[in-house]
């Protein structure tokens, strides 16, 4: 019986973060690098394609080669190259997905193709116990906000997703609006623990019947927009750090009390939180004190805060299973920028 560590090196360009890890048996991370381009992007308030897609090709085959470096190893103790294919931007997957196809051509290895969304799933299995079924797990990043329900290992089902701007999103674009800065997300989370939550009380686009797990902010997004014009007009003090803790809150209320609900209706065992907006503080502890009141015997899992946002373990995470079930990608495989689960 074989026993020696399935090694699959994981390659993520799918939007600003260029990345490359090696993990053993989906779980065990023997390295784990990430280039931010958010300094790039900064004076544009958002990400630049061009720009991110130019970093990427100038990076990518350094931090293969450090990737490889740090975890004491070399391409030929590879069992795979695993490769991000969508979704995200065109350009920058492009990048990774014709270097990681050239690497399993050269070295003979197979090419699994993962999904992004997917692998944000598994970072929840990096370090830690394998996922208890059934789960529910909420995606919440910069482009995406979905629930999923999780019925066993590989069997994904999507409950909703969010009809206009992901949560990350209108974070990013509210913190343009109040000119915080950029990414908004972490800036909001910080400045919201000085204010009052209650103090503006902002929409809540719930939903109902067949959509009741879908998300809505980009209503949201305007009501911040319209209270600071208003506030302006009349001359009136606008206490910032109020407004940011009533839109967190506004928006936080509502990605927990639909989770909330999805594992109560689906009986879940396990709720997952992924994607960048999942590092938030607040976030956190408002699901943790939800789960705790109404379904105490559910457990919670969330990844450390630099595996929520775009990593290479992940895609090395989500390719394990792949690997293990025989699914392997063609070396024609293209990048799919409109992917879905």
């Amino acid at each position: 019986m074989n026993t020696e560590p399935v090694l699959i090196l994981g390659i993520e360009t799918s939007c600003d973060e260029t990345a490359a890890s090696v993990v053993a048996d989906g779980k065990q991370i023997l390295s784990n690098l990430v280039s931010s381009q958010v300094q790039l992007h900064a004076p544009f308030g958002g990400v630049v394609p061009e720009i991110a897609s130019r970093q990427h090709l100038s990076l990518l085959n350094t931090l293969v080669e450090q990737a490889l470096q740090d975890a004491c190893i070399e391409l030929a103790d590879l069992q795979a190259i695993a490769i991000s294919h969508g979704p995200g931007l065109v350009g920058a997957l492009l990048v990774g997905v014709a270097t990681a196809k050239a690497l399993a051509y050269a070295c003979r290895l197979p090419l699994v193709a993962v999904n992004h969304l997917e692998a944000h799933l598994y970072a929840n299995e990096l370090g830690g116990e394998a996922i208890v079924y059934p789960a529910v797990n909420l995606i919440v990043s910069g482009g995406h906000t979905q629930l999923l329900l999780l019925e066993k290992s590989g069997s994904i089902t999507s409950l909703g997703r969010t009809r206009d701007d992901a949560a990350g999103e209108a974070f990013d674009k509210v913190a343009r609006v109040l000119e915080l800065g950029y990414p908004g997300g972490p800036l909001i989370d910080k400045m919201a623990r000085e204010g009052n939550p209650a103090a503006v009380d902002f929409p809540r686009a719930w939903l109902k019947d067949d959509h009741r797990y879908d998300f809505s902010f980009s209503g949201l997004k305007t009501a911040v927009i319209n209270h600071l014009y208003h506030a302006r007009r009349k001359n009136e003090t606008v206490n910032l750090p109020d407004v940011v803790a009533s839109f967190q809150e506004a928006l936080i209320e509502v990605l927990v009390e639909k989770t909330l609900a999805a594992a109560l209706n689906f009986k879940a065992k396990t709720v997952l939180m992924s994607g960048g907006v999942a590092a938030n503080s607040y976030l956190r502890r408002r699901m943790k004190k939800r789960l705790a009141e109404a379904l105490p015997a559910v457990d919670l899992r969330y990844p450390p805060p630099e595996l929520c946002t775009d990593n290479a373990a992940m895609i090395a995470a989500a390719a394990y299973h792949h690997y293990q079930e025989g699914h392997f990608a063609p070396l024609d495989l293209n990048a799919r920028p409109g992917l879905s689960l």
